[in-house]
């Protein structure tokens, strides 16, 4: 997949997913995600979609905010900011309405125009100790 075709489909991808458009559209039918602090897996279209859908539109009232993307032949890699409201029970802890912000990266494999692969470095522990921070009375 030349350069050009994955960043074609990765900035479709992305304006897509900050559109509310369908960004699931954009993933192979057997792609994978793993958070890579944890090591969880999703697999398939479907799981993944749910699950980027909750943490932005459930759990959380968020949206990233991009930074640098990088791609090459078949690879990109973007960071960005996490930021959002938080809005319903996140490892264990009631929702809050704290805002967090929290930076993050995801590195994507592509073939025939379709993500096959999500590399997560989002750190679940310092977003779970920024709701935690949020409860303690000062």
């Amino acid at each position: 997949m030349a350069v050009a075709e994955t960043e074609r489909t990765i900035r479709g991808y992305l304006d897509a997913l900050l559109s509310g458009g369908d960004f699931a559209d954009f993933f192979a039918q057997d792609v994978v995600w793993t958070t890579m602090e944890t090591g969880e897996e999703l697999q398939g279209r479907e799981a993944v979609r749910d699950f980027i859908v909750a943490l932005h539109r459930e759990l959380f009232d968020a949206s990233p905010e991009l930074g640098t993307l990088t791609t090459a032949d078949g690879a990109a890699a973007l960071e960005a900011v996490f930021v959002g409201k938080h809005i319903a029970e996140f490892a264990g802890i009631p929702a809050t309405g704290a805002a967090v912000r929290l930076p993050y990266s995801v590195s994507y494999d592509l073939s025939d125009d379709k993500i096959t692969a999500l590399g997560a470095y989002f750190p679940i522990l310092a977003l779970a100790q920024q709701l935690r921070d949020a409860t303690v009375p000062v």
